[in-house]
């Protein structure tokens, strides 16, 4: 009988102590063989139309994660190009709520516009900044240099109170956070971090009247009957979500289906209850080391201030983290152990 345990040791085995999934999930061993069986079948010149039903599965997968209809989930390349979007369907002079130091992909698309008001507030006032004339309500579920989580009920209602929409980036939550995407407008998250997929891939999730936006990358795969829309314009948009699709990545997806899959197998309330155990654990050991990390409760993701300058001898000594603005940040998810915590306190005790 497969347990916790045993399914996630048999898809992976790090080399090192690898504690920077906030950076970048390590792939599961049934993604790696679904890459190479990828691969090869475009060396042989063997037809591709499994690749292309890869990219449902995943859509479909990733909805079911998120708890949304997959007529509501758009596949595209990034973060930075799924916010574009969304930024594109806002009006001139619209005003863009969003959170102090938020992670630029996020922020910046906003920015470049040029003709809308962003308005930035720390992550702990976010809620009570919405005003009327607010358009549009942009961050992170889970900050990525220090991990706090943003009190989205709060926002959800304070942003209906005063007629804006939602915007949340889930990159940093989904796969270890139970998250319901139907709650807000628009949702985005990349696959290569928590989702422990290759990189190349970000799935949105759109309101069911698709929120005013318009399909600025529609392709032939965007069209209602792909295959039947090559050549020319295309005559008739898809009537899912599939109408902001840009022109997938293969063996992203091909990949992205498999890692989706073990997320569902080993279920997200799971690995939220491991995950946060271990971070735990590491928030306690710092503490008899006389560190205190960021206050960030309930996150996976964990910021030491002032321990930044270690990441480079914690890597040379096969331990990743991060450093980001001076604090040492370490990420905890399934493939951990509580081995793995008392190794990296053990060096930064040494």
């Amino acid at each position: 009988m497969e347990t916790f345990e045993t399914l996630v040791r048999a898809e992976f085995a790090p080399k090192n102590t690898f504690l920077n999934t906030a950076s970048t999930g390590l792939l599961p061993a049934r993604t790696v063989a679904a890459l190479h069986e990828a691969v090869a079948l475009r060396a042989a010149g063997r037809p591709i139309d499994s690749l292309f039903e890869d990219v449902e599965l995943a859509r479909a997968s990733f909805a079911r994660l998120a708890g949304v209809p997959a007529a509501r989930v758009a596949a595209g390349p990034s973060v930075a190009a799924q916010s574009a979007l969304v930024a594109s369907g806002l009006a001139p002079g619209s005003e863009v709520l969003t959170a102090e130091d938020d992670f630029t992909s996020v922020l910046n698309p906003f920015h470049v516009r040029g003709d809308l008001k962003v308005r930035a507030v720390p992550l702990e006032r976010l809620a009570e900044s919405v005003r009327p004339g607010t358009a549009l309500v942009a961050v992170s579920a889970a900050q990525s240099a220090d991990g706090r989580i943003a009190d989205l009920p709060a926002l959800r209602e304070a942003a209906r109170a005063h007629g804006a929409r939602t915007y949340v980036d889930f990159s940093q939550a989904a796969g270890w956070l139970p998250i319901g995407a139907d709650g807000y407008d628009f949702t985005v998250c990349t696959t290569f971090k928590w989702l422990l997929g290759p990189h190349g891939a970000a799935f949105l999730v759109v309101p069911e009247d698709f929120g005013g936006l318009t399909p600025l990358y529609a392709g032939w795969v965007a069209a209602e009957k792909p295959w039947d829309a090559c050549y020319g314009p295309v005559q008739e948009l898809a009537h899912s979500a599939r109408r902001f699709d840009v022109s997938p990545a293969l063996f992203t997806h091909a990949g992205v289906r498999h890692s989706l899959a073990l997320i569902e197998e080993l279920g997200v309330d799971a690995v939220h209850e491991h995950d946060l155990a271990l971070a735990e654990r590491f928030r306690a050991g710092l503490a008899a080391l006389d560190h205190e990390a960021l206050a960030a409760p309930g996150s996976a993701i964990v910021s030491v201030p002032g321990l930044g300058h270690r990441q480079a001898g914690l890597s040379r000594a096969g331990i990743e983290v991060s450093d980001r603005a001076g604090n040492l940040r370490a990420s905890f998810h399934l493939y951990n152990t509580p081995a793995d915590v008392d190794r990296l306190l053990d060096v930064l005790a040494g």
